[in-house]
């Protein structure tokens, strides 16, 4: 049976249709034999797979299909209709990524695929995309309208950068337009339904949920309506319904013309606010209040309380006032009772009960209230301020307020308050506060220093002594909560420390008996992008400087973790820089001489590298070195990995440099491969003169011997296949054949030698030779000059340029002959056989 060697298919088109099962595409090839021949009228099976990402990738779909080439030698079948191999032709995913035909021919019809030839979709057909994405395409046409029926939210735009989502713009003068309109149809919608709703979900302090501006002297904000509200604010927590603020016009403005310009009342019973609070921090009338008509201008009314309450400051009316004028006391309280006190001061409004001042600075030592305790040794206390309201959360139990402006010399003068507990072998507090509380909000604290200006300090600790070894400041806790808990609500740090000499600015440690952690660094809010720990020394130190001081132990020094599902730069569990000309961005010492273990072990559990490594500019990928006897690079496979111990590969087709280059500058062998278990049998071996030895022979693909030779002409006038003759007119030239029984004959243009030779260097471009077949099978150019070609018939030159014909035997002499027919050839027109090339 006539042995078909290769096979040429031809992808014309494609057609789909989606109208009705089963889906399916065309597929048409244009069948020749391996002299390029037609197969007419022959039955042809293919097996057709379609593959998923690469031409080696999953096969998602398999069929095999059967069909008569016509004569004109084209078979056309469809895909999709054939027998079902693997997978479902329907169920293809096409948007999903690439795709790719395979197709394995056998020209006899059975299941003998003897060509294979896979190429690329590269357009997944129309109607099955369309079917995958969810159906055709259509357009947006201005003006758009449509009702719909759904629950879901119809119109969302997600902007995750610094752009607008949403904006309306109308550029008419008409009154009354809108560049975004929402409107409530219906008139009777449910509660707190709103045309346009505006959310802001940030917690900060400026955030705004609905935002309107005027450049104008119009409203930046306009609310109307007949019997409702036009604008109704509303705060939930502590923030403010409606706030009104002006720099230099009026906050907020209310009129009428018949009705009530602005109504304020508390309607909840249990409400002990203020229903209007107005304060000033200038010299101006907190409320004015003016008519021009006959009503009052104030008119207050109450059931039990007081109509109008005023309260005034002034020392000239205090409900008491004791003067004294030498050495006595101005007002005396005494009492005996264990229940009730000498001295009282009510209070029922915004007053003090009991207000102690100082009118003259004539001695720097005048006292506003004086509280003792010790004399006649007495044991109770200087001072006590109590609140037996437990739901009054405005009022402080003690305040001291001072508008001096302190003592920079001597902090013990000039403060608000001063405590001094003036024994030195004491033990006791000169400050104890206490707060018995099951709550842990802001301001729930023993001591709560708050510093309201630009500057100064909350709280401020200091160890005078210069010879004392006393901390600054120690914080101790018994439960579960923070010793100290740090905050910085703007652009400070949460903790700031400096030394002046050469103790550490923080210093955190864990006692021999305790398990916890020396410190700990976290941020918990994933759109912060700043580092969670910064180093930084402008000196030579070391910026940061890890260690585990323990010779047995098994933790590392640094362990960085990162969990996340890209691969971006910088995304590391350790991300170095060197931003510098010099130095490096990671260094790995180990400095032990008689240590064994790697500077650097990278592991990768997953389908990642170990170690990826890239030189963006003139540098290395990877520098090893090897400044002892070991290898500069050691790859190696274990006894269970089933990968390779290396792989070099240049995925650029522009780039012409070699994937490997080996050199030596000694006399030593270029490269050494070896062979056995263990490999200690040099096998193949390639000297510094470049000469190759190899222990078991060498095999190459080419079916020739073939040798590079200048040609007369271009070397574009010449193909595989030609006869090439000695030429006369230049010496070591070839030219093609062009006379019958020529004895200059010298060999055919080599289709793929198994080994060219050639007296050039190896880095000698050689295009323009041509490979001359001396010995060997060779594909070669023959007619029917002498007759019909027979398996084992004599070859020799033809008449026609570059063509053997069948050699008469009578007529051969001695260096006539090409070669000898492999195959039988009868056609009329000039074709290829194999011939086994042996000039005699």
């Amino acid at each position: 049976m006539k042995k078909i060697l290769s096979l040429f298919w031809i992808l014309t088109g494609f057609f789909m249709g989606l109208s009705q099962a089963p889906e399916k595409m065309s597929y048409q090839a244009v069948m020749r034999n391996g002299s390029g021949q037609l197969l007419v009228n022959q039955a042809i099976a293919v097996k057709v797979s379609i593959l998923q990402g690469s031409p080696a990738g999953a096969a998602v779909y398999s069929e095999r299909l059967t069909g008569n080439t016509n004569a004109n030698g084209l078979i056309s079948l469809e895909i999709g209709t054939g027998t079902v191999l693997t997978g479902t032709f329907a169920s293809i995913d096409w948007p999903a990524g690439s795709y790719y035909l395979k197709t394995e021919t056998d020209p006899a019809g059975g299941t003998s695929y003897t060509i294979v030839g896979t190429s690329q979709l590269l357009s997944v057909p129309y109607a099955m995309y369309a079917k995958s994405a969810g159906g055709g395409g259509g357009s947006f046409a201005i003006p758009y309208s449509t009702t719909v029926n759904n629950a879901s939210t119809l119109f969302s735009l997600i902007n995750d950068g610094d752009g607008t989502s949403l904006e309306g713009v109308n550029n008419t003068t008409t009154s009354n337009i809108s560049a975004v309109r929402g409107i409530v149809s219906n008139a009777s919608p449910g509660g707190f339904s709103s045309a346009v709703r505006g959310i802001n979900n940030g917690t900060g302090g400026l955030g705004v949920g609905i935002y309107g501006s005027q450049a104008g002297s119009g409203w930046g904000v306009y609310g109307t309506t007949p019997n409702g509200l036009g604008v109704y604010g509303n705060a939930t927590g502590n923030g403010y319904g409606v706030y009104a603020n002006s720099n230099t016009g009026t906050g907020l403005n209310a009129t009428s013309n018949t009705g009530i310009p602005a109504a304020i009342s508390i309607n909840n019973n249990a409400n002990n606010n203020v229903a209007l609070s107005a304060s000033s921090v200038g010299n101006g009338t907190v409320v004015n209040v003016t008519t021009s008509g006959n009503g009052a201008g104030v008119r207050s009314s109450t059931g039990s309380g007081f109509g109008l309450h005023g309260i005034t400051s002034a020392q000239t009316s205090a409900g008491v006032v004791g003067d004294n004028n030498g050495g006595g006391e101005a007002v005396v309280g005494r009492t005996t009772s264990d229940i009730a006190g000498a001295v009282v001061g009510r209070n029922d409004g915004g007053g003090y009960g009991v207000r102690g001042f100082v009118a003259t600075n004539t001695s720097g030592t005048g006292i506003g209230v004086y509280g003792q305790v010790g004399l006649n040794s007495s044991t109770g206390r200087a001072g006590r301020f109590e609140n037996f309201n437990n739901t009054n959360t405005d009022a402080n139990t003690f305040e001291v307020v001072s508008n001096g402006n302190g003592n920079i010399p001597d902090n013990t003068k000039g403060n608000a308050a001063s405590f001094l507990l003036n024994n030195t072998n004491s033990v006791g507090a000169a400050v104890r506060g206490e707060v018995n509380t099951i709550f842990g909000n802001f301001g729930a604290a023993a001591i709560f220093g708050v510093s309201s200006g630009t500057g100064g300090r909350a709280g401020l600790f200091y160890a005078s002594n210069p010879a004392g070894n006393g901390a600054s400041l120690i914080a101790l806790t018994d439960g579960n909560g923070n010793a100290i808990t740090a905050n910085a609500g703007k652009d400070g740090n949460g903790v700031e420390t400096n030394i002046d000499g050469a103790g550490n600015a923080l210093y955190a440690w864990v006692p021999s008996f305790a398990t916890g952690r020396a410190a700990r660094f976290e941020i918990y809010n994933e759109n912060n992008t700043s580092d969670v720990i910064t180093s930084t020394t402008v000196g030579n130190g070391i910026a940061g400087n890890f260690k585990v001081d323990r010779t047995t132990g098994t933790s590392p020094a640094i362990r960085a973790e990162v969990n996340s599902q890209f691969a971006n730069f910088g995304t590391a569990g350790v991300y170095a820089i060197s931003s510098g000309t010099g130095g490096y961005a990671g260094l790995f010492h180990a400095s032990n001489p008689a240590g064994n273990g790697p500077a650097l072990v990278a592991i990768a559990d997953g389908n990642g590298n170990g170690i990826t490594a890239n030189a963006s500019n003139t540098g290395d990928g990877v520098e090893t070195t090897a400044d002892g006897t070991g290898n500069a690079i050691f790859a190696w496979v274990p006894n269970f990995g089933q990968g390779r111990a290396a792989r070099f590969a240049n995925f650029n087709t522009a780039n012409t440099n070699p994937p490997l280059t080996v050199e030596t500058h000694s006399n030593g062998s270029i490269a050494v491969f070896k062979s056995g278990n263990p490999g200690t049998v040099n096998v193949a071996r390639i000297n510094s003169a470049g000469r190759g030895f190899f222990n078991g022979g060498t095999q190459n693909s080419g079916a020739d011997v073939a040798e590079a030779f200048d040609v007369n002409g271009s070397i574009s006038e010449y193909e595989p296949g030609d006869i090439l003759v000695i030429s006369t007119k230049a010496d070591r030239t070839v030219e093609k054949s062009s006379t019958p029984y020529s004895t200059l004959v010298a060999g055919v243009y080599a289709t793929k030698p198994g080994v060219l030779l050639t007296e050039e260097h190896i880095d000698t471009d050689i295009s323009n030779k041509a490979p001359m077949g001396v010995i060997g099978v060779i594909p070669t150019k023959v007619c029917l000059e002498n007759g019909k070609i027979k398996r084992g018939d004599l070859l020799v030159t033809s008449s026609k340029a570059g063509v053997a014909m069948k050699a008469d035997i009578n007529k051969v002499k001695i260096g006539q002959v090409i070669g000898k027919a492999l195959q039988d050839y009868d056609q009329k027109e000039i074709g290829k056989i194999q011939v086994l090339v042996n000039i005699k």
